[in-house]
């Protein structure tokens, strides 16, 4: 049996990559781990230091959620809601945002909250049944994610 609903296209997609300082700072990592192999040989030490700054730096960029939002379905991270158990989203930027991200943080809320991403955006959870209050998530974009919050709704 075939499946007749095309996939849907999804209507935000972003994936929270670290910064490139966080990048410069991980491939150094290489330059120390070639150290210890100097004295096995220094060709050795080169081929082992690049290989390690190499992985650590492709670990860290192919390991980094992603926020999208496809059909109804929010998804950050691994987690995953129905847009039709949230409420409005609020973006945030600048001090607004830093305050949704440290004082104003609930302890019942989800939070995918990423380093070097100054945007948040806070979703009221509006389901009796879930324990969790509100969803808060970093984005580059968030006026962007909260339109395509709103844009799923039935």
């Amino acid at each position: 049996m075939q499946n007749s609903a095309p996939p849907s296209r999804p209507l935000y997609r972003e994936r929270l990559s670290p910064s490139l300082w966080l990048l410069v700072t991980v491939a150094l990592a290489g330059p120390m781990v070639s150290l210890i192999f100097v004295p096995v040989g220094s060709t050795v030490a080169l081929i082992v230091g690049a290989a390690v700054s190499a992985l650590l730096v492709i670990a860290f960029i192919a390991f980094t959620p992603v926020v999208s939002v496809t059909g109804s379905v929010l998804r950050a991270g691994r987690a995953h809601i129905d847009v039709s158990h949230l409420g409005d989203p609020v973006a945030l930027t600048g001090e607004e945002a830093r305050q949704a991200r440290g004082p104003g943080l609930t302890a019942q809320g989800w939070h995918l909250i990423r380093g070097g991403i100054d945007g948040v955006v806070v979703v009221p959870n509006v389901d009796q049944d879930d324990p969790v209050s509100t969803w808060t998530i970093s984005s580059r974009t968030p006026d962007r994610l909260a339109a395509a919050i709103l844009a799923a709704r039935p």
